[in-house]
């Protein structure tokens, strides 16, 4: 669980960059692409290329495309309809996501997992809930897709690393993890780019450099290796966590209004699902 709450904390001034510096000042299809390309330099050079199984190479291919490449792609296309604030709303049914695809994938049904992802969910909603203003059903329906996409590499990672245990490594076979990123992201920013929105200005390279290393390679690597680490109900519930987290990023650096008493609320909400996940497992050992 340490690496997945060193990401949470990592993760927590996405949000914020991303609107303060990103968001319709930037094109979404070259953010997200710079990043691919970062993490991939990052990677590329410890990359092995033979003696992998043939489906863990593949698998972390696909996990790649899905869980950065569509998700960051329909994330980032949000914000052009959708507030930071939305965002963050919409985004709290990750950990549904997470425990049905790992449940559907073992073929049975975690009632208390699922049970403590509902609960994180609620803590998430206690938190983030406004009324909704504008059209935000194309926002809305983006969102879900990232948060499938994403959750579906999360647990497609979690069961590679359990199902082709390797003596090498994470880190000598995690490029194939961007590459597979890249299949998406590049395509996309060929078809779809503006290179009229190119960054323009010196924070806002910086912030992409930033997020490239330490949001994405650094990020990306450390919840994947985390995620082997705990069970699926827990990996659920930390996808929860950005929600406070994001809030109290932009309550202390951006001092943006916050809800000190929901946000209190919401995050003890989704402590206690950590506690119930944890229970149900006690009860079914």
């Amino acid at each position: 669980m340490p690496y997945l709450i060193i990401v949470t904390i990592l993760w927590a001034f996405s949000f914020s960059l991303i609107g303060q510096y990103l968001a319709a000042q930037v094109d979404s299809d070259f953010a997200v692409l710079l990043r691919v390309l970062i993490a991939t330099a990052v990677f590329l050079p410890f990359t092995v290329w033979r003696g992998l199984p043939q489906r863990l190479a593949g698998g972390f291919w696909l996990a790649g495309a899905l869980q950065f490449g569509i998700t960051y792609l329909c994330l980032y296309r949000s914000f052009a309809v959708l507030t930071v604030p939305e965002v963050l709303l919409f985004t709290v049914l990750t950990p549904i996501y997470v425990t049905l695809l790992d449940d559907a994938l073992s073929r049975r049904l975690n009632r208390w997992a699922l049970l403590a992802a509902a609960v994180a969910v609620g803590g998430g909603i206690v938190i983030r809930f406004q009324p909704l203003q504008g059209e935000y059903l194309l926002g809305f329906l983006l969102l879900q897709l990232a948060n499938f996409t994403f959750a579906a590499g999360q647990v497609l990672c979690r069961r590679l690393l359990q199902n082709y245990p390797q003596q090498l490594p994470l880190h000598r076979y995690f490029g194939h993890f961007f590459l597979g990123a890249l299949l998406v992201a590049l395509p996309s920013f060929l078809l779809f780019g503006n290179p009229a929105k190119l960054p323009h200005s010196t924070i806002q390279w910086s912030v992409l450099v930033y997020m490239g290393l330490f949001a994405t390679a650094l990020g990306m690597y450390w919840w994947v290796k985390g995620s082997a680490q705990v069970s699926a109900g827990t990996l659920a519930i930390m996808n929860e966590l950005h929600v406070p987290a994001g809030l109290l990023v932009n309550v202390l650096i951006w001092n943006h209004h916050a809800n000190l008493q929901r946000l209190a609320l919401g995050g003890a909400v989704i402590l206690a699902s950590l506690w119930l996940n944890r229970l149900g497992r006690a009860q079914s050992v």
